[in-house]
C-alpha cells in the first residue's frame, strides 16, 4: 500500500478499536450433559476444507490473464489450496509444494517473457508485504519478489507446467480470505493474558473450532519461552463443540453461545481452571463469537460457580487493557515540572516531581505509586547531561542512573521495574523494592536484539514494555521493532526476536506507546500521517486522523481507550464525534499549551 507520502507501508488497514473488549450480555441457561465419545486432540480439530469446492478456471481464457487468476485463486488454501491447482497442469499440480512458504506481495506485475504456439513464459514480478507461516503468523517484510510461470496450451485450455513451490498471494486477495484473530496465552506469572495474533481463512460456522484447536496447538515460537498453555497435553476436547444449549451447527454464529467439554483436567486446581477459561473465552470473545461460554470438564461444570456459563466480565482480571486500569489519569510535564490534569483543573503535586523545574520525560506506574523521570543535569560535556530519578509519587526522589541521554522511562504493569535507554545502546531496569524502597538498576541482556541483517541497529530512543511485560516496543534508528522480554534462570532479563513492523516509513519515528496488547500508536516526522497505528506483526498499518494537529508531532501516550499527542503547539486527545462513521478529530486539553508541554499516562 503506498501513500501520499511515498510509504512502502504494511498492507493492511483496520479502523483502531476504542476499547480492546465491550462486555458481553450473559445468557443463562441449562447445559445438559454430554454423550461418551472419544477425546479428539486439540491440535487435529477442523481440517475441513473452507468452500463447497474452488470455481473452475474460466474456459477459453488468455494465458495473461490465467495468471492473474491463479494469484487471487492461491488466497485459498481450502485442500491443500484446490482452487488454485487447478490452473496447473496435473503432473506438475502433484509435485507442488504449497506448503514451502507464503508470501504476500502488493499489486504483482505480470510481464511476457515469450510466446509462441502453445508455449508461454511469463515472469510475477511484485513487492514483498508479508510473510505467513503455516500456524497463520504473520512476519512484515521487504524486498521484490520475482517468479518464473511457464505455461502450455493442453487440451485447448493454458495450464500452468513449471512454477516455484510456495504460495504468492495478492495482498487485495489476501484480504478477502483471510482474517486477523488474537490467540491468548498466560505470561509466566500466571497473572494477565498474552496476546498472539494469527490469520485464518476459514468458514464462519467453523472458526470456533478452528481457534480451539489453534489454542491448544500452542504459542508461536517467538513468544513460546514467555507464556504458558494451559490448553496443552495432556488437556484434549472429548466431544464436538456445540451451541452453549448442546444444539449443534452453526455455533459461533449470532447468538447461541459455545459449549465445550474438554478432557484431562481432573489434575488441574480452581486457579489452573480458571486460567483455562480466560485463554478460551478471551480468544472467542475477542473473534465475536458471543457467549455464554459453557466449558466442562469430563461433562460436568470446569467451575461449578459458571456453571451456566463464563462471560468476559468474570474473566476481566487477566486482561491488561481491562478498563480501570488507569486509576490517576492524565499528567504532563510542563515547564519542567510534573502536573496533573484533573476536573479543577491543573494540579501541581507535591514532592520532587512537583518542585522540579528540569525534567525532559516522565513515566508514572499503573498503580499511580512511583515515578521515574529523565532531569536535566545542567553540566557540560563530557560530564553526563542526563539523570535517571526515581521516587514515590509525592515525595522525594533520587538519582539511580546518569549519562549523555536516557529515553522516556516506561514501568512495568505491577510497577516492579522501570526501563529506559542509556546513551542509546544500554537498556536498564530500574527496580524498585516496595518493602524497603530501595531501588537497584540491572543491565538488560541485548544481545539477541543486535544480531543478525534487519535487527535494530543503536541508538535506540524509545523503549515501552507492553502492559503484559511480555513484549517491548522501541525506536531504534528511527525504525519502529517489537521484542520479546524474556527472563532468564539467573533472573535477568532479556531482549530477543525482534521483528521490524511499520517497514517502508518516509520519515523517522520519533515516539511510540501501546494502545493494547497487539496495537501500537507510533508519532512520526513530517506533515503526511504524523500519527498512526501498527499491529505487533505489522501486518495492519493504519494511519490516524490528523484533523487540528499541528506538525510535528513530538510525543503519543495511549491506553485502550484514550490516547494523547503533543504537536508543535499542545497536548491534544483523540475525539471520536460520530462513532458509527469513525468520524475521529484532535482536541485541545485546556491547560496544556505550549511546545515544550508533554502529555503522561501511567504506564
Amino acid at each position: 500500500m503506498t501513500n501520499a507520502g511515498g510509504d512502502r507501508s504494511p498492507r493492511r488497514c483496520a479502523v483502531l478499536p476504542a476499547a480492546v473488549l465491550a462486555c458481553l450480555l450473559v445468557l443463562t441457561g441449562c447445559a445438559s450433559l454430554p454423550e461418551s465419545s472419544a477425546p479428539q486432540a486439540l491440535g487435529t480439530i477442523n481440517r475441513a476444507p473452507t468452500s463447497e469446492g474452488p470455481t473452475p478456471p474460466i474456459s477459453g481464457r488468455d494465458p495473461d490473464l490465467l495468471v492473474s487468476d491463479f494469484l487471487t485463486a492461491s488466497a485459498d488454501p481450502a485442500n491443500r489450496h484446490a482452487a488454485a491447482r487447478q490452473y496447473i497442469a496435473a503432473d506438475t499440480a502433484g509435485s507442488w509444494n504449497d506448503e514451502a512458504s507464503t508470501t504476500i506481495v502488493d499489486r504483482p506485475d505480470t510481464l511476457r517473457e515469450s510466446r509462441s504456439g502453445d508455449k508461454a513464459s511469463y515472469v510475477i514480478r511484485a513487492r514483498k508485504v508479508g510473510e505467513l507461516a503455516s500456524d497463520g503468523g504473520y512476519r512484515a517484510v521487504e524486498g521484490t519478489l520475482e517468479n518464473k510461470i511457464e505455461m502450455s496450451k493442453i487440451e485447448g485450455e493454458w495450464r500452468i507446467t513449471e512454477l516455484p513451490d510456495g504460495v504468492v498471494i495478492d495482498s487485495s486477495a489476501f484480504d478477502k480470505s483471510y482474517r486477523r484473530y488474537v490467540l491468548q496465552y498466560i505470561d509466566s506469572s500466571s497473572s494477565v493474558l498474552v496476546p498472539d495474533p494469527r490469520w485464518v481463512s476459514v468458514p464462519r460456522a467453523q472458526l470456533t473450532e478452528r481457534l480451539i484447536g489453534m489454542l491448544g496447538a500452542g504459542p508461536q515460537s517467538t513468544i513460546a519461552p514467555v507464556v504458558r498453555n494451559q490448553l496443552a497435553p495432556p488437556i484434549t476436547v472429548r466431544s464436538p463443540i456445540t451451541k452453549a444449549n448442546n444444539e449443534p451447527g452453526e455455533v459461533g454464529i449470532g447468538i447461541g453461545g459455545v459449549r465445550i467439554d474438554f478432557g484431562g483436567v481432573g489434575a488441574l486446581g480452581q486457579r489452573e481452571r480458571e486460567l483455562l477459561a480466560a485463554q478460551v473465552v478471551m480468544t472467542l470473545a475477542g473473534a465475536d463469537i458471543l457467549g455464554p461460554y459453557v466449558l466442562l470438564a469430563d461433562g460436568k461444570p470446569l467451575d461449578e460457580r459458571y456453571a451456566n456459563g463464563w462471560s468476559v466480565a468474570d474473566l476481566d482480571q487477566y486482561s491488561a487493557s481491562a478498563p480501570g486500569q488507569n486509576r490517576i489519569g492524565l499528567h504532563a510535564l510542563r515547564d519542567g515540572t510534573l502536573v496533573q490534569v484533573t476536573p479543577d483543573g491543573i494540579v501541581t503535586p507535591n514532592g520532587s516531581f512537583g518542585d522540579a523545574t528540569n525534567l525532559q520525560s516522565v513515566g508514572i506506574s499503573a498503580d499511580g505509586q512511583f515515578v521515574a523521570a529523565v532531569a536535566d543535569t545542567g553540566r557540560p560535556a563530557p560530564e553526563p547531561g542526563r539523570t535517571l530519578l526515581i521516587g514515590n509519587y509525592g515525595a522525594k526522589a533520587f538519582a539511580v542512573a546518569e549519562g549523555a541521554s536516557i529515553a522516556r522511562p516506561s514501568w512495568t504493569a505491577d510497577g516492579g521495574a522501570a526501563w529506559t535507554v542509556v546513551d542509546g545502546d544500554r537498556v536498564i531496569r530500574a527496580v524498585t523494592d516496595r518493602a524497603t524502597g530501595n531501588v537497584s538498576v540491572q543491565d538488560v541482556d541485548t544481545t539477541a536484539l543486535f544480531e543478525g541483517s534487519g535487527s535494530p541497529r543503536p541508538p535506540i530512543s524509545e523503549i515501552m514494555v507492553s502492559r503484559t511485560g511480555a513484549r517491548a516496543a522501541l525506536i531504534a534508528d528511527g525504525k519502529v521493532y517489537v521484542a520479546v522480554i524474556e527472563r532468564r534462570p539467573d533472573g535477568k532479563y532479556a531482549l530477543t526476536s525482534p521483528l521490524p513492523i511499520a517497514l517502508g516509513l518516509s520519515s523517522r519515528a520519533v515516539s511510540l506507546s501501546w494502545v493494547t496488547g497487539d496495537t501500537i500508536m507510533v508519532a512520526r516526522e513530517g506533515n503526511v500521517d504524523p500519527v498512526f497505528t501498527v499491529s505487533i506483526d505489522g501486518s495492519q498499518f493504519t494511519p490516524v486522523t490528523s484533523q487540528n494537529l499541528t506538525p510535528p508531532v513530538r510525543v503519543v501516550t495511549a491506553a485502550p481507550a484514550t490516547q494523547y499527542v503533543a504537536d508543535s503547539r499542545a497536548v491534544l486527545q483523540l475525539q471520536t464525534a460520530d462513532p458509527a462513521r469513525n468520524d475521529r478529530f484532535w482536541r485541545e486539553v485546556p491547560g496544556l499549551t505550549g511546545e515544550q508541554v508533554v502529555p503522561v499516562l501511567p504506564s
